[in-house]
């Protein structure tokens, strides 16, 4: 059966995936920004995250307390508006949660979503169901914790988190907005992705892709 982990210098070009695909769904991005907020979110978490990988050389060289610590920090003051403090509120927690994690598996990383999440809706005073990036958040790591419970193996593990985060997102469209400027629309939103959940679904598609491609093979 096959295990997978992940390394810091693993994490390091899964961030470098996740700028990739922020800057090639720019447009995309933005154009549902506009349709229900501000227009800038993308702007916003592209200049984020490439201000986290300034120091991709020398978070490889760091422990995953450490590697999200710095992503904390960076994001909280690298994304403007409030994705910024929540993301940065996430990472903080995620460092918590990989205190004593030398690398991570598929067990520690529902752990470390978790305790994002449960930052994210502390921070926002938000939850399922508000149109936000909770929403794939919640149920990708609600997918992964059933399917560990059930014994799932690695992979399929990974595949609930991916199924789960894109459901999540998928159903923003059908949602009212509770917070930001769509909720002050007529239609609040409704028939719209939330731009938030549809980077955060990007973000987790990822990482249980570039888990699985990094994965080593346990006996």
């Amino acid at each position: 059966m096959k295990e997978y982990t992940m390394t810091p210098s693993g994490y390091v070009a899964y961030l470098e995936a996740v700028s990739r695909r922020i800057r090639e769904n720019k447009d995309y991005v933005t154009q549902l920004d506009a349709a229900t907020g501000d227009g800038d979110h993308w702007a916003n978490l592209n200049s984020g995250f490439e201000k986290v990988l300034q120091k991709k050389d020398s978070m490889k060289q760091m422990t995953f307390q450490q590697l999200f610590r710095s992503c904390g920090m960076d994001l909280m003051s690298g994304v403007g508006g409030s994705s910024g403090v929540l993301y940065g509120s996430a990472y903080l927690a995620a460092a918590k949660a990989a205190a004593q994690m030398e690398t991570l598996d598929v067990a520690g990383l529902s752990q470390v979503l978790s305790a994002e999440l449960e930052a994210i809706m502390a921070r926002g005073n938000a939850k399922p169901g508000f149109k936000t990036m909770i929403d794939p958040l919640y149920q990708g790591t609600e997918a992964m914790k059933a399917a560990l419970a059930e014994g799932k193996t690695d992979a399929e593990v990974l595949e609930a988190l991916r199924n789960g985060a894109r459901e999540g997102m998928e159903a923003t469209a059908g949602m009212e907005a509770v917070r930001g400027r769509a909720c002050y629309q007529a239609d609040k939103g409704v028939g719209h992705l939330d731009p938030g959940a549809v980077t955060m679904y990007y973000q987790l598609d990822l990482l249980a892709a570039c888990m699985k491609e990094g994965g080593e093979a346990d006996a």
